[in-house]
């Protein structure tokens, strides 16, 4: 932790009295009440039916649309009334989005709604309804392009970030805001102690990492849901393409129709500096927000699908690595889900953790929310565990190794290396997906290569970022390369590549504080959508062969010269049951995940060059006590059952 911590220890009485009137002398400063100091726990006390419910209009100090003024953002505010009315000031609650009108937010896609005069009624999400009586300000934000905002989306640049941090330095006292888009009377956030937290899912989480990075004073804790840390690294995974197009395709669904015509020289500059060859550039170096973690001042509470194909858990593992050498204090939720918010897969315990969450870090609250577990990893379905830090502190990066078996395309995975000349080989074939080739783990297949481990002995439990190297050599002038570790055994797990992405919608509602006519605190219920499997894809990495240089340019591949590359594998955290078999494989485009290349080939990789790094509990002595067995051969192999071939991703993270 970046700050050290007090030992609590016994005060002699005229000291405690002494520190508990202080204690009073402060609770106005902290917004709330003697009574909810004394609990541990704000309380719905205050309003919702009566709250102020207000917009204004915060200047950003750009010109995003060189419309020759500066741009402004709107800011949608619902408060309580009483604390200001009471002479305290309160924190802020804050998810800026670009989905406000075009999208929605939530699992029931809801969209801002604003009365006949344009005041704000309909909040989306629970956190108005549940935080304002308890004494919060919930703030919702149109980045700069969007919705009642001036300015132009620019997808995770300058643009996006200072959207939302200009609202921060408003709430501080640091920024100009304006009663309506375009007058001259200006609103200052009188009612705010400048205790900020940003919250949200997707692009909004990812909003919140960008203006963390920036360092900017008053941001007190973020809670990324789903976020990106490199938007590269949403549209490209070294090189190869994970959609087939560009940032430009997401500025121009989420942008309003009046930000259409005024943005064409933003859109271009999003055409221009993201070629579809998958080179690092310019533009990507603006919006990786992964080498300024050492900037973030703010606790960091992150949420992440370990199953989420959209927003790849390449995000949350890069971020968090780079936020635990900053000494950042950190949490973290992993699921079994896709792409999806913990208000629908663990509604109670998140709104109860959440609450103790924000009440410490925007309240001062102490009520040993920093002090516990770091880490809530769901096992199986609504079955989860905890662990004191994560990853656990005796994860090792440890090599497995593939080596030929007795049936070609079926080899085997170990600590062993190849002997120097082993080879094994495949066809890509762009139609076929890593259900195809678990699937078929066991059989010689033309379009993959697979290894696996004998049944393990014990339990073996992989927790963090692996790599998989390999050295390939291509027929054809590109290629995309994929590698896919697996658990080979029966299971029961979250159906996350179904609709739902691992939940399932019911008709009944739940409440979660208060509601108004216009803005209901009741939202439907959500179930574990599960499905019985025989093997269970925990992690996957791409990338594009002619990017093996590592210096971010892809070149034309030489048929039949040998290449060696590094392809990242998300993080992650499973654990392979004794008696169930790890597995490798290797293949060519994962369909449905990342674009095929412009040819076919046909490649060979070199055994001896090849191997995994996995981030094992317990390292090679786990490794060689889990994997003492004897590898099987598989004469007969059955095709194995999975979720569902992975759909084509939205574009829209």
């Amino acid at each position: 932790m970046r700050k050290p911590r007090l030992h609590r220890t016994a005060l002699r009485p005229p000291v405690a009295a002494a520190l508990a009137a202080l204690t009073v002398a402060l609770i106005p400063s902290l917004g709330i009440s003697p009574a909810q100091a004394a609990e541990r726990e704000s309380r719905p006390v205050y309003s919702y039916d009566k709250a102020i419910r207000e917009s204004v209009w915060v200047d950003t100090g750009l010109d995003g649309d060189s419309d020759g003024k500066t741009d402004r953002v709107a800011v949608d505010i619902v408060r309580p009334g009483e604390p200001a009315a009471e002479g305290r000031r309160i924190p802020v609650i804050m998810d800026a989005s670009p989905y406000y009108s075009c999208c929605g937010r939530g699992n029931e896609s809801q969209r801002k709604t604003y009365d006949a005069a344009g005041k704000p009624v309909l909040f989306p999400l629970f956190y108005d309804n549940y935080f304002v009586p308890r004494g919060y300000a919930t703030v919702l934000v149109d980045l700069a392009g969007t919705n009642r905002s001036d300015g132009c989306v620019d997808i995770g640049g300058r643009s996006d970030i200072q959207s939302a941090k200009a609202v921060v330095d408003w709430l501080n006292g640091r920024a100009t805001g304006y009663t309506t888009r375009t007058g001259t009377a200006t609103a200052k956030a009188s009612w705010s102690n400048g205790a900020t937290g940003m919250i949200g899912k997707s692009y909004d989480g990812t909003v919140a990492n960008g203006v963390a990075a920036t360092g900017v004073k008053g941001l007190k804790t973020i809670v990324p849901i789903g976020a990106i840390s490199s938007w590269y690294d949403y549209y490209f995974a070294k090189g190869a393409p994970l959609f087939d197009s560009g940032p430009d395709g997401l500025a121009d669904a989420v942008e309003s129709d009046g930000a259409h015509a005024r943005c064409a020289a933003v859109q271009r500059e999003l055409v221009d500096g993201a070629p579809r060859n998958g080179d690092w550039t310019d533009l990507w170096t603006a919006r990786d927000y992964v080498p300024s973690a050492g900037k973030v001042r703010a606790s960091v509470f992150a949420v992440h699908g370990m199953q989420d194909l959209n927003v790849r858990t390449k995000h949350l593992g890069q971020w968090w690595n780079a936020l635990a050498d900053a000494g950042v204090e950190r949490k973290i939720w992993l699921s079994q889900t896709g792409h999806v918010d913990p208000f629908d897969f663990r509604r109670a315990e998140w709104v109860r953790t959440l609450h103790r969450w924000f009440d410490h870090y925007l309240l001062g609250i102490d009520n040993g929310v920093e002090r516990e577990p770091m880490a809530d990893v769901e096992r199986a379905p609504d079955r989860w565990a905890t662990d004191r830090t994560w990853p656990p502190a005796d994860t090792r990066p440890t090599a497995l190794r593939p080596r030929p078996g007795r049936t070609p395309g079926v080899g085997v995975l170990g600590t062993e290396r190849a002997e120097p000349g082993a080879t094994e080989t495949f066809t890509d074939d762009p139609g076929l997906s890593e259900a195809d080739w678990a699937a078929r783990i066991d059989q010689p297949t033309a379009a993959k290569t697979g290894f696996s481990t004998a049944p393990l002995q014990q339990d073996l439990r992989l927790s963090g970022s692996g790599t998989v190297k390999v050295t390939a050599t291509p027929s054809t002038s590109s290629a995309h390369l994929s590698a896919v570790v697996v658990d080979l055994g029966p299971d029961t797990i979250r159906n996350y590549t179904g609709s739902g992405e691992g939940i399932r919608t019911l008709a009944d509602r739940t409440c979660w504080g208060s509601s108004t006519a216009g803005d209901s605190a009741c939202f439907r219920q959500t179930e574990a959508d599960r499905v019985s499997v025989d093997y269970t894809v925990l992690s996957r990495g791409w990338a594009d062969l002619g990017h093996w240089a590592d210096d971010g340019k892809g070149r034309p591949l030489t048929p039949g010269k040998p290449y060696t590359i590094t392809l990242d594998l998300a993080a992650t955290d499973h654990v392979v049951p004794a008696g169930h078999r790890l597995a490798l494989i290797v293949a060519g485009t994962d369909a449905g995940l990342i674009e095929p290349a412009d040819t076919t080939p046909t490649v060979t990789l070199d055994l001896a060059r090849t191997e995994a790094r996995l981030p094992l509990v317990g390292g090679a002595p786990a490794l060689a006590r889990a994997a003492a067995g004897t590898p099987a051969d598989p004469t007969s192999a059955p095709t194995l059952k999975g979720v569902a071939e992975p759909r084509p991703q939205p574009r829209l993270p």
